[in-house]
């Protein structure tokens, strides 16, 4: 039948239909093409769902339990079979499990913290982060059933932003790791009762302000974190990895007797400036003098604390009582701006047995602010640093080499 016809006879049928069966018969027709079309649409989506999913289990193809929760964006509770072992941290903050390999109910915890605040607003701080993390994945290597748990203090817009990042960093991880986070405003308000009157001896202000307590975090954790929670290394973001970072946790070991913390000396005359009045009016004093003989102050880019011996020592809980802080700035005539880090290089002064030594490979400081700026005859004394280099530090926005 000639097609003409055929479509000219059509027509005429539906012209007699009355318009509530034309309506019908187009509700119907829409209805069918709707029905292929989402209907194909959906098994395009679906289709590439199954091929993501392909993809994600190639990729992991030598990875054994490999867990890919964090991909529905689900997290495993307080509680559940990753927890356990000596370190165990009381799972008082918000979790995020990205992966675990090896996964291991009794595994023996390895736990780093850093602060995270801020870092959404920093692509700087964003960059350093993503070096630090990297190199701390490639050389990173534990025994079977360890895990290395991540903290991190930070803010709701950072956390967000450190998970994505986090799921990229940890993609090439060969050994079990957990992430925690903690709200930096829940632990500021139980800093700052603690930290309060120290801080207008070691902030940058001119009084005690809320918003800095956070920057005394290492000094009080002791009285912050579960008692479950025993040694925890505290990182700054702007590091560089060259060894195995459970090495590092092997110099707890290292420890003399009434030691409550593992930190490197500073690799600048900070203390040297700082210190400028007392060292005047003690002309033969060992403060603010470069090693091996003098004491030229701390610096915290990588801290070991054991928390177990801060809240055994009775030395240590004194010294952080707001009296005896007052008395040694003032014997010292000492003002300081860089927070903990001035804190624990004041009383080192007067009680280095407080203190481990780390040699300077695991803190390798490579800001010369100093050298440029008065310090140039004897900036060397300070700066050099013999042995291997464990990790870089680049303090003061310094670069860091290549590799």
């Amino acid at each position: 039948m000639d097609i003409r016809r055929l479509v000219a006879r059509i027509m005429s049928r539906i012209g007699t239909f009355r318009s509530h069966q034309f309506a019908l018969l187009l509700a119907a027709a829409l209805a069918v093409v709707a029905f292929y079309y989402f209907g194909s649409e959906k098994e395009n989506f679906s289709s590439t769902t199954k091929r993501i999913k392909e993809t994600r289990a190639s990729l992991n193809t030598n990875r054994n339990d490999a867990d890919l929760t964090a991909d529905t964006g689900a997290s495993h509770p307080a509680g559940s079979e990753e927890r356990g072992g000596e370190d165990d941290e009381g799972g008082a903050s918000e979790r995020l499990h990205p992966r675990m390999v090896h996964r291991d109910a009794g595994g023996r915890r390895y736990n780093i913290l850093m602060m995270f605040t801020k870092v959404d607003k920093s692509r700087s701080l964003q960059d350093k982060f993503r070096v630090a993390m990297l190199s701390m994945v490639k050389h990173g290597r534990f025994l079977e059933g360890e895990v290395l748990v991540l903290h991190f203090v930070s803010d709701q817009a950072s956390k967000e932003l450190g998970e994505r990042m986090l799921r990229e960093f940890l993609l090439d991880a060969t050994f079990a790791y957990e992430v925690v986070f903690h709200d930096v405003l829940a632990f500021t308000q139980k800093l700052f009762p603690i930290v309060e009157a120290m801080q207008k001896h070691f902030s940058s202000g001119s009084g005690a302000y809320y918003s800095d307590a956070i920057f005394f975090l290492s000094v009080a954790m002791h009285h912050i974190m579960p008692e479950s929670l025993t040694r925890i290394v505290q990182l700054d973001l702007d590091l560089k990895f060259r060894t195995n970072i459970r090495d590092l946790f092997q110099q707890f070991a290292q420890f003399p007797p009434g030691a409550v913390m593992g930190i490197a000396r500073e690799m600048q005359p900070v203390y040297r400036h700082a210190f400028w009045q007392y060292r005047k009016a003690n002309p033969n004093t060992k403060v603010g003098e470069p090693p091996p003989d003098g004491l030229p102050g701390f610096n915290s880019g990588v801290m070991l604390l054991d928390l177990g011996a801060m809240r055994a020592s009775a030395l240590y809980n004194q010294l952080l009582d707001p009296s005896n802080v007052a008395k040694l700035a003032e014997q010292y005539h000492f003002r300081g701006h860089l927070g903990d880090q001035d804190f624990f290089t004041m009383i080192g002064m007067q009680h280095p047995e407080l203190f481990y030594s780390l040699a300077c490979g695991w803190n390798r400081q490579l800001c010369t602010w100093w050298r440029d700026h008065g310090y140039a005859h004897v900036f060397q004394l300070y700066n050099h640093c013999h042995g291997p280099v464990y990790i870089y530090h680049g303090n003061c926005n310094s670069p860091i080499p290549k590799d």
